[in-house]
């Protein structure tokens, strides 16, 4: 893929959207959130399991009121991680492979019998990396907003070295910076994840409730992580959910959009690629009935008018 000025735009944009954060409103019936390995997860409703991930520093009501929309016919897990979004860092030498772990624990320990996977940004990442290492347990794979290598994002020829080279300085800055402008920066990036800008007060809380090495550690794996070829090893029917319209006003089109994103998931047969036109990164606040939609019909769960 050739690489140009309105590609370099929309990843310069992705990579800002690697630093999102997130809240939601709450659901009628909210069931106590319980602890497996320091990851909190809150299980609601019945029906068909849908384990559903946050992005970096973000916390589980991220999904909650996609959770809400399809109800009753789906029962969500909502995964809090752990080092964001005031939920207790752990100890983990790699932090995506540790969240792939543990993830994949808990669908052995709660007997989910190939789940959805839904993942949003870094959880999108996990997500993956759940479903090719252990391709037998996840049933279907929801990926919003996320690429399998997010460092080759502006340049796809770079190499392995060069993005490692950059993601460690960027890692080096973060940790250099004292508490105020680190917080700066990531305050200042997140009117450009949403539109919805009642909720960038409560998002500017999660930011500061998460914990700098581990925002930072992630950060640098997401970046450096290249899933490009590995999602080949992907059985599980695949929808990925985009967004374009952030990117417009850095000079992006659909075009060069939807062909950095058929680039990286060229490896995997059969992947479905949908974008939005209305929303930025947190698709499930910018559009969420266009998200609810496509969710809903790959998932297979039709709304119940009866129940509304």
């Amino acid at each position: 893929m050739r690489h140009s000025r309105n590609q370099s735009h929309f990843s310069a944009a992705l990579l800002a959207g690697a630093i999102a954060l997130a809240i939601g409103v709450g659901l009628p019936h909210r069931a106590e959130a319980a602890d497996f390995r320091g990851v909190s997860v809150e299980v609601v409703g019945d029906g068909t399991p849908v384990l559903m991930i946050p992005g970096l520093n973000s916390g589980m009501d991220t999904w909650r009121d996609t959770c809400s929309a399809l109800q009753p016919q789906v029962q969500c897990h909502l995964v809090q991680l752990p080092g964001f979004a005031g939920q207790p860092a752990v100890e983990e030498e790699a932090y995506l492979e540790g969240m792939r772990d543990r993830l994949l624990g808990y669908v052995d320990s709660a007997n989910l019998e190939q789940p959805v996977v839904v993942g949003h940004s870094l959880g999108g990442v996990v997500a993956m990396q759940m479903a090719i290492a252990r391709p037998e347990a996840v049933g279907k794979l929801v990926v919003v907003d996320a690429l399998p290598y997010l460092g080759a994002a502006q340049n796809p020829a770079a190499t392995a070295e060069q993005v490692n080279r950059t993601a460690g300085q960027m890692r080096a800055a973060m940790e250099a910076a004292d508490d105020a402008s680190y917080m700066a920066q990531l305050i200042g990036m997140l009117p450009t994840q949403t539109r919805t800008v009642e909720r960038l007060g409560t998002l500017e809380e999660w930011a500061r409730a998460s914990d700098r090495a581990v925002t930072t550690q992630a950060l640098y794996e997401v970046m450096t992580t290249d899933l490009r070829a590995e999602v080949g090893r992907i059985e599980a029917p695949t929808l990925v959910l985009a967004s374009w319209a952030g990117y417009a006003p850095l000079g992006a089109t659909p075009e060069t959009v939807r062909g950095g994103f058929e680039a990286q998931y060229a490896a995997l047969d059969g992947v479905q690629i949908e974008m939005s036109a209305d929303g930025y990164h947190f698709l499930m606040w910018d559009d969420p009935q266009w998200l609810r939609q496509h969710v809903r019909e790959f998932v297979g769960a039709a709304p119940d008018t009866a129940a509304r």
